[in-house]
């Protein structure tokens, strides 16, 4: 036997009569008998009573049919499920991220879009330091990932350019710098600057000072770099997001007057990604950032 037969059989025993079961099934009335005769002589019993114009479900009948009910509704809903994880309506991601990602919004804006649109999808995600997240993604412990940009990446990832914004002076409360209103680069040649993950801000701001940074400590994520500021070790270039979003005691932020460094998230994924959930989520986060740039660009 197969599903087929117990298809047939639920639909006579529903029906109560070979013919009108046959033209539901679209096969003719024969051949629906034949394979009932079939499932029975397998199984060495009966399953229905015949009578002149209907049938009824023998003991057997009664047996099988919860069974053969919850064979065939089991069996559909593998199908379906193996069709929906092919397209990529279910499935998991891991997301690996870094904590930029979350001070700008931009992480929660765009996992919430996709579990609302995708609800079968579980997303699963993580605080990375930023230097290990791009072999992360390429070895499979994550399958996407948010960096902060520019950064080189491995051959064998690609990356969604995302949102872009510019870069503010992180200064303890103590330095004669937070009784400024606005600071130039130039006025920051003398000062230890605390490294972030991202340090194309601080080469670019003392690019346009005209010197060559003082470099202190690189202690990893941003709350990490602030809590060395507000000991006064030094100050910090970090994302302009940080300001509103995290407050530590004893650290100012002040705005860097001419200042044109920016930086920018990205999303980051393997060339070659095969799960079709990933996918989604990729080709989602890519629509929504052309969107975005054509509506600035208008």
């Amino acid at each position: 036997m197969d599903i087929r037969h117990f298809r047939y059989f639920l639909a006579v025993a529903r029906q109560r009569n070979f013919t009108r079961a046959a033209e539901q099934l679209g096969i003719a009335p024969p051949t629906l008998s034949r394979q009932i005769q079939d499932m029975e002589s397998e199984l060495g019993t009966r399953l229905f009573n015949r009578h002149q114009r209907d049938v009824s479900l023998t003991e057997a009948g009664v047996a099988l049919m919860p069974e053969a009910d919850a064979a065939v509704r089991q069996f559909e809903a593998a199908q379906n499920n193996a069709r929906r994880a092919g397209r990529g309506d279910i499935g998991h991601i891991e997301l690996g991220y870094v904590a930029s990602a979350v001070y700008s919004g931009l992480l929660q804006k765009q996992v919430q879009a996709f579990t609302r649109e995708y609800p079968d999808v579980s997303v699963s995600v993580c605080e990375s330091p930023m230097a290990a997240l791009p072999a992360m993604v390429l070895d499979g412990r994550y399958d996407v990932g948010y960096v902060r940009s520019p950064m080189t990446l491995p051959d064998g990832l690609e990356a969604v350019r995302l949102d872009a914004e510019g870069f503010v002076l992180a200064v303890s409360g103590e330095s004669w710098l937070s009784r400024l209103p606005m600071i130039s680069p130039r006025q920051l040649q003398d000062e230890t600057f605390i490294l972030p993950e991202q340090i194309s801000g601080t080469l670019q701001v003392a690019a346009e000072g005209g010197f060559a940074p003082k470099l202190g400590a690189q202690p990893g994520g941003l709350v990490a770099v602030l809590a060395l500021v507000s000991l006064g070790q030094g100050v910090a270039v970090v994302p302009e997001s940080v300001v509103g979003h995290v407050g530590l005691p004893g650290v100012w932020y002040r705005q860097i007057d001419g200042c044109e460094a920016s930086s920018w998230l990205s999303l980051i994924y393997r060339r070659f990604e095969k799960s079709a959930a990933v996918g989604r989520y990729i080709e989602q986060i890519r629509c929504r950032s052309e969107l975005a740039r054509d509506g600035r660009q208008r």
